[in-house]
C-alpha cells in the first residue's frame, strides 16, 4: 500500500470514528427517554437484568460483548437464531424485537470503539467458524449496528423455517449474509456508509422494507410484499431490488 493510499485510509478511519462519536452520542441523548422507559418496562415485566450481552466476533477476530436490551426470559436456552414469534420472548421483549429498540444499547459499543454505526453484521462465533474463509475478509472491518446485511435481512425472524431454524439459517441465509458483508468490506467508503445510514432511517422511521442488490449493493424500497419475498428462490431472497 502506497503512502497516498495509507493517508486516505487513515483519513477515512478518522472521519468514520468522528461520525460514530458525534452521532452515537447525539442518538443516546435523543433516545434517553426511550431507554429509560424500556429499562423500566423490562424490570416490571419479568425477572432478570435489563441488558443482555451477546457474544459476537469483532474486529480481527476479537471477542465482542454486544449490548442489547433483554428480550427473553432470564435464563432461557435454545437456538442461536431468533424467530419473530419466539416462545422465549417476554411480553415487553416481543415489542422491543419488533421495533428494533432492543438494538439501542449498541450505541454504547460504538462509543467505546468496539463497533461502528455502519459495518458488517456482528455474528455468533459458532457461525463465523462455519464460514471462516469469508470471515477472514469480513473481520478486517469493525462490525456495525446497521449495514447492507442488516437492511436486507431486517425481517429474518419471519422468513426462517420455524421447524428447523438453525439449519435453515446456516444453509440458506448465512451464505447470503457473508456474501453481502464481503461486498461491503471490499467496496466500503464514506459515501457508501452515508447512503446506508440514510436508508436505515427509511427502514426504521418510515417503516419501509429496503431491498439490497446482491451484486452492486445498491439500495431501494422493496417493491414486492414480504409474502412474495419468502416464496422466492434462496439465492435471490431479500437481496433483489
Amino acid at each position: 500500500m502506497g503512502a497516498s493510499s495509507s493517508a486516505n485510509l487513515g483519513l477515512r478511519n478518522f472521519t468514520t470514528r468522528l461520525i460514530d462519536i458525534i452521532l452515537s452520542s447525539a442518538l443516546l441523548i435523543v433516545f434517553l427517554p426511550v431507554v429509560a422507559v424500556a429499562a423500566a418496562a423490562i424490570k416490571l415485566d419479568s425477572r432478570g437484568p435489563v441488558f443482555f450481552r451477546c457474544r459476537r466476533v469483532g474486529l480481527r477476530g476479537t471477542e465482542l460483548q454486544m449490548l442489547k436490551f433483554r428480550k427473553m426470559h432470564h435464563g432461557s436456552a435454545g437456538p442461536a437464531v431468533t424467530l419473530c414469534d419466539d416462545h422465549r420472548f417476554t411480553s415487553v421483549g416481543r415489542v422491543l424485537a419488533k421495533t428494533k429498540i432492543d438494538e439501542l444499547p449498541q450505541l454504547w459499543n460504538v462509543l467505546k470503539g468496539e463497533m461502528t454505526l455502519v459495518g458488517p453484521r456482528p455474528e455468533d462465533p459458532v457461525f463465523v467458524r462455519l464460514r471462516s474463509a469469508d470471515y477472514d475478509t469480513i473481520l478486517t472491518a469493525k462490525p456495525g449496528i446497521t449495514g447492507l446485511c442488516q437492511l436486507a435481512f431486517a425481517k429474518e425472524g419471519e422468513i426462517l423455517d420455524h421447524e428447523d431454524s438453525v439449519h435453515d439459517y446456516v444453509e440458506r441465509l448465512l451464505p447470503q449474509k457473508a456474501a453481502l458483508d464481503t461486498l461491503y468490506v471490499r467496496n466500503r467508503s464514506l459515501a457508501m456508509d452515508l447512503r446506508i445510514l440514510l436508508w436505515t432511517g427509511v427502514a426504521v422511521i418510515l417503516r419501509r422494507d429496503v431491498a439490497v442488490h446482491r451484486e452492486s449493493g445498491s439500495l431501494n424500497v422493496r417493491r414486492r410484499p414480504c409474502e412474495e419475498t419468502v416464496a422466492m428462490p434462496a439465492a435471490a431472497m431479500s437481496l433483489e431490488q
